[in-house]
């Protein structure tokens, strides 16, 4: 069994079980809620999902007037750092 510096490790530096039965004790985990399963870039599943729900509802609150003077503003940054750059 591999353990210490031979342990597999993910994108975000998390350790990873190394065999099977290792795999299925964290799925295990998972699926009894002892941790807390994340995204493949390492974001908490439920606080995306509430990050969705948080962006639709201000979408439908929010004015026409202003999302276009969101959107202007934005534009201008995004050009404005564009030819600092150049």
């Amino acid at each position: 069994m591999l353990i210490g510096k031979h342990m597999p490790k993910g994108p975000k530096g998390q350790k990873r079980p190394a065999d099977v039965i290792g795999n299925a004790v964290h799925v295990m985990k998972i699926a009894t809620g002892e941790i807390t399963e994340t995204t493949e870039d390492g974001k908490n599943r439920a606080a995306v999902e509430l990050g969705r729900k948080g962006g639709l509802a201000r979408a439908k609150t929010i004015s026409r007037i202003k999302r276009i003077q969101i959107a202007r503003s934005a534009a201008r940054k995004r050009w404005k750092r564009e030819k600092r750059s150049k």
